[in-house]
């Protein structure tokens, strides 16, 4: 008897990976879309895990923040989101996804409008802080937009006044035209009551720039906070038309926001772009970038960066 048990037991100790392996299902990760549209590239992101015998599905749009889809479907190897219902001035919004391997394929059926989506699993950037960091390099020189271009579709309103960037009203975006990976910038902002930007990482993770109305915004969605995913913690006084200082350091996926001195996000990770985000390649390098398109009358001065030191 002893001899059956113990071999039952090796057999149940080697079946178990093989049984959770089969358990786990195939849409379970972090996903990453850049969307084809007629207005052109969107970025879009899912995080699906299994809880409770069920998918859980976190969606972030091409804009605003990340949120939890109520109403997903799985049909055997299809995966249905629907993300939005009908109304009297547009048609529901669904996503139907395939899982293969490292991919996730489908469509989005939006009326008689479909766009095909693939989506890739999300890189980990699971790195190591660096052991030093050259010294601060400007980004803006206080005399003009060299190193800047501007982005979007509206009218560009960034300009120097008095050594400072200033975007005098509502416009285009405005990004570097370099490229970085992992990072330590600092920046000063002067943001006006109810003023809304956000200063971008490797062009994809908004830092919240913000002096709306409290009630507009949960604390994950205020100033200092990576805009819809880690809130700040602690919240400072707010401070409408006053310099702030902004120390941000960005490791993989691990961010540190120094906020006037106070270290309001320590070491967290970020899980997926925000809204906003120029594309979905997470794995890439990219551009330290500033909305311009909410309001106007922002103010930055004393851009720099630091990089690892080779």
């Amino acid at each position: 008897m002893r001899t059956f048990h113990s071999t039952l037991m090796v057999f149940a100790a080697l079946l178990m990976p093989a049984l959770a392996q089969q358990s786990t299902s195939p849409f379970t990760g972090r996903w990453d879309f850049n969307l084809t549209t007629p207005g052109g590239t969107r970025a879009c992101w899912l995080g699906i895990s299994a809880k409770g015998g069920t998918l859980e599905v976190w969606y972030q749009p091409p804009g605003g923040n990340v949120y939890q889809l109520k109403d997903v479907h799985l049909d055997g190897p299809r995966l249905t989101l629907n993300l939005s219902v009908a109304t009297a001035k547009r048609p529901a919004t669904t996503w139907e996804l395939e899982a293969s391997g490292d991919k996730l394929t489908g469509v989005q059926k939006s009326g008689d409008h479909n766009i095909e989506l693939t989506g890739l699993r999300s890189p980990e950037l699971k790195r190591s802080a660096p052991a030093a960091w050259t010294d601060p390099e400007p980004l803006f020189n206080g005399k003009d937009l060299t190193g800047w271009e501007p982005i979007g579709r509206d009218a560009s309103h960034w300009k120097v006044e008095d050594g400072l960037l200033v975007n005098t009203a509502h416009g285009a975006n405005l990004k570097t035209t370099r490229t970085f990976e992992d990072s330590k910038v600092h920046y000063e902002v002067n943001c006006p009551d109810d003023g809304n930007s956000g200063f971008y990482l490797r062009g994809r993770y908004e830092v919240q720039i913000e002096y709306e109305p409290l009630k507009s915004n949960p604390p994950e969605r205020r100033i200092g906070s990576i805009y819809g995913r880690i809130a700040p913690e602690p919240g400072l006084p707010r401070a409408p038309g006053q310099w702030e200082t902004f120390d941000v350091t960005l490791v993989g996926r691990i961010v540190t926001v120094v906020h006037n001195g106070v270290t309001v996000i320590d070491g967290k990770e970020i899980e997926g772009i925000t809204g906003g985000a120029l594309d979905a390649n997470e794995g890439d390098p990219g551009p330290f970038y500033i909305q311009g398109d909410h309001t106007g009358g922002l103010k930055f001065r004393h851009i720099a960066v630091s990089v690892p030191k080779r």
